[in-house]
């Protein structure tokens, strides 16, 4: 398929696994570029975590792999790593997730890219950034959201520390290391440089966190504790109705004071006129709003609190989300013919008015564009030794083609 997009003509080599690093170039490969996914022989585990058509294409594997190329080289071997030395040549960006004792021990730190292709934009996908005593650590989804401080927040809203049900630390990790990566890429279009960049998922979702919840603790002296109080209230959740769930906030004093004039609540006196007030009281100001939106309908309040310019809508299932009536008329969902069948993608959710991303085609089956990729550069080579006979996998004779790299 033709790649479109405001980063069509980019190459990516992607030597990232599991969710992170996938995710940042599933992004990229959106937005038009070539991805080139290296995978070890047995294949990114992601290929086996979920349900799927068929094994190693597993629900979570086909979303964050859509659209790229799947070539299997076994890094350990000299032929492996001369294939992959060859595609560095002619990459613009190269990003990988394994700790960094692990790349360099293949032979593919930043130093060595660099000498092959200086111009390259090499990004590392960590879970703990280099420099730090916890530097080198493994580093799971789970791990971070604890570290991060995510299941103490949860614990101030429900008594007990937990996860929350997303892998936010992956995907916002994910998110940084594209607009990083891109950030590189536009320094590079202006001067020619290429650089290393560093996205560590701890101090990615350290920072995410501090955003609101640093609040007084930034300050020296400290005026207070690390927490925004509105968002940590217990009461800080979809109200019930008479007959369901509702989400709405009535946050300023022009939502409110429209809001109390429509519904008048008895309890709504002059001690909640301003924000600053209900601020200070927010517990008790959920708590009353918790009463009074129980005497009607989810119905009945979505068309008062719409009518008032007041943010509301129903509590929805994820299953919802492939039957939304407004992301059926944006055309969010993109339906690809995948060798088992249609697929509905959610699509990008970012538009260009002249350069639109769209997925570039399904997740790929190990392994399936090895040859391809391998002989397009004995092709850009002429006369030049291929690092392999044709068809056969760059791996060490005699190894399990279960085998993969120590990440």
């Amino acid at each position: 398929m033709e790649h479109t997009g405001p980063l069509a003509g980019i190459r990516v080599v992607d030597l990232t696994a599991m969710v992170m690093g996938p995710y940042c170039t599933q992004i990229m490969a959106d937005m038009g570029a070539e991805v080139i996914k290296i995978e070890p022989p047995r294949g990114d585990d992601t290929r086996y975590i979920s349900v799927g058509p068929e094994p190693g294409m597993s629900g979570v594997f086909v979303n964050v792999n859509r659209g790229k190329r799947s070539v299997v080289l076994d890094l350990r071997t000299e032929d492996g790593a001369a294939a992959l030395r060859e595609l560095v040549a002619g990459a613009d960006v190269f990003v990988h997730s394994m700790r960094a004792a692990a790349i360099e021990r293949l032979g593919f730190g930043y130093r060595d890219v660099a000498a092959l292709n200086p111009a390259i934009v090499y990004t590392n996908c960590y879970g703990y950034g280099r420099g730090g005593p916890d530097s080198g650590l493994p580093a799971y989804d789970d791990t971070v959201q604890a570290a991060c401080g995510l299941p103490a927040v949860q614990e101030m809203l429900t008594g007990t520390p937990g996860y929350v049900g997303t892998i936010i630390a992956d995907k916002v990790a994910g998110l940084t290391a594209v607009y990083a990566t891109t950030m590189a890429l536009f320094h590079r279009q202006r001067t020619g440089e290429g650089q290393e960049v560093e996205v560590a998922m701890f101090e990615t979702m350290a920072a995410f966190m501090l955003v609101e919840h640093a609040n007084g603790a930034m300050f020296s002296p400290p005026l207070g504790p690390a927490a925004y109080p509105r968002a940590v209230t217990p009461d800080r959740r979809p109200y019930r109705t008479a007959d369901g769930y509702l989400a709405a906030l009535v946050y300023n004093d022009k939502q409110w004071t429209a809001f109390v004039e429509a519904v008048q609540p008895a309890w709504a006196g002059p001690e909640f006129a301003t924000l600053a007030q209900r601020a200070a009281r927010i517990d008790v100001v959920y708590a009353r709003l918790a009463e009074t939106f129980a005497e009607r309908t989810t119905e009945e309040w979505l068309t008062i609190l719409r009518s008032l310019e007041i943010p509301a809508a129903p509590v929805r299932s994820l299953d919802d989300l492939f039957d939304n009536e407004h992301l059926a008329a944006v055309g969010f969902f993109q339906t690809v013919d995948t060798p088992d069948g249609p697929v509905r993608f959610p699509g990008p959710p970012a538009r260009f008015s002249r350069t639109p991303g769209r997925i570039a085609g399904p997740a790929p089956r190990l392994g399936a564009d090895t040859d391809a990729v391998l002989d397009q550069l004995r092709a850009a080579v002429p006369g030049q030794a291929s690092p392999m006979t044709p068809g056969e996998t760059p791996m060490r004779s005699g190894s399990s083609a279960q085998g993969g790299w120590d990440r």
